[in-house]
């Protein structure tokens, strides 16, 4: 598996979409429930192709990732097969990003020098969709890109 298995919540949610991958694999519900009670490791093979499928199609869409930490804000853009970062980290032990009072400090200590903010780019051609999926799975949370776009525009100006 190149990302990980859907949960069966998740499953449960794209059912249709499920159903029509099976069709298009030639099976069809009696042979579904076939394969769960007697060959479950090809159910579960399928179930695996079909959760990369989904993932891959999700990940292929996304442009924008963030990740907060206690004292430290990752933002990834990523365009075309390049991934550009800001890190935002903090030199005051207290502050804590994960909490609205964390990031109202941010907001008024932006430019102090209690603040640290480093930019980064890579290349991300060889496996763009795997780099992406491993800042999700290390709690990277898809965005619209509101915050990068508002720090790029500050530091830019």
């Amino acid at each position: 598996m190149k990302y990980i298995r859907l949960t069966k919540e998740q499953l449960e949610e794209l059912h249709p979409e499920f159903v029509t991958f099976l069709a298009t694999q030639s099976i069809d519900k009696m042979e579904w429930d076939d394969l769960k009670r007697n060959k479950p490791e090809i159910a579960e093979q399928e179930i695996d192709v079909f959760s990369d499928m989904i993932w891959d199609k999700a990940i292929s869409n996304v442009n924008y990732i963030d990740h907060f930490s206690k004292n430290y804000i990752f933002l990834f853009k990523c365009v075309e097969n390049v991934m550009y970062s800001y890190v935002i980290n903090s030199n005051v032990e207290n502050v804590d990003f994960l909490t609205s009072d964390g990031i109202n400090w941010l907001s008024d200590n932006i430019f102090s020098d209690d603040i640290e903010i480093k930019r980064g780019k890579k290349d991300i051609s060889e496996d763009r969709n795997g780099a992406l999926f491993s800042i999700i799975k290390q709690g990277g949370i898809i965005s619209k890109g509101d915050l990068f776009t508002k720090l790029d525009h500050l530091l830019n100006q």
